[in-house]
């Protein structure tokens, strides 16, 4: 039994997948055959990094994993899968094909602190692309928004986006109904009103990464993936899954008291 308080009574990670991706959308297979070469925006002398693409698998820093690719938008690619050279890293590849521009997400379970799981976020280009129109970079934009994500029939949580750095989720349908928190989010605007969103627990030690279209208020949508520990604490756990939302409500803060304000 869960008691709301008692954190250590919270469902552990695995407990949440079952049917929990039930909204998924169909994988792709749009990048097969296909090798991008992703240039670094932040570090000049870092070297480039290759993404060589063969059916469902992905050749990434000389390994090859097997992946899952999902269509966000026009040209827009999102790519999930667990580093083939370290069982606890997975990497998030997000492929703006259309504008030449790129983001890597990598995911990071550590062996103390908190939150546990952690996450790095690099820009970039793709070599030899016509690169248009702004640069991945973190955005302000979602500040202010509450809303209510379903991931299946049985599955629903709203999230409140505060500031840069926390936001609430609360569980309104599922095995988790009840509980809420407050945790750390990172949000990179992708394309105009279609967001890289993600989140560290730091109550399960659990990540997630996901690209949600705020385009249409009424229908969002999200595609993503959670990484951490399972309940042992000693294994990964890693699972893909998709989300219909819409926008509940939107606070404005007086200038001065604006969270999104440096």
């Amino acid at each position: 039994m869960t008691t709301l308080s008692d954190t250590s009574t919270w469902l552990p990670l695995e407990g949440l997948a079952p049917g929990f991706d039930a909204y998924k959308a169909p994988a792709v297979d749009d990048l097969d055959g296909r090798t991008f070469t992703i240039d670094d925006d932040g570090d000049t002398g870092a070297p480039a990094r290759t993404a060589r693409f063969s059916g469902s698998d992905v050749e990434w820093d000389g390994a090859t994993a097997a992946c899952e690719t999902f269509l966000a938008d026009d040209d827009l690619y999102y790519v999930q899968f667990h580093a083939a050279a370290d069982p606890r890293e997975a990497v998030s590849l997000f492929l703006d094909v259309r504008d030449g521009r790129t983001l890597v997400v990598t995911t990071r379970i550590n062996d103390s602190g908190t939150p546990r799981v952690t996450q790095e976020f690099r820009p970039g280009t793709i070599s030899g692309a016509a690169v248009r129109g702004a640069a991945i970079a973190p955005s302000t934009t979602l500040i202010g928004r509450r809303a209510m994500w379903v991931y299946s029939e049985d599955h629903a949580y709203e999230h409140v986006y505060l500031s840069p750095h926390w936001y609430t989720w609360q569980c309104l349908a599922g095995p988790e109904r009840g509980l809420a928190d407050t945790d750390e989010n990172s949000v990179y605007q992708v394309r105009p009103g279609i967001y890289v969103f993600t989140w560290r627990e730091k109550v399960i030690p659990c990540a997630a990464v996901t690209i949600a279209d705020h385009r249409d208020a009424r229908a969002l949508r999200s595609h993503g993936a959670l990484f951490g520990l399972d309940e042992s604490g000693e294994h990964p756990t890693h699972f893909t899954f998709g989300a219909h939302g819409r926008l509940l409500s939107t606070t404005v803060h007086p200038d001065a008291l604006d969270p999104a304000s440096p």
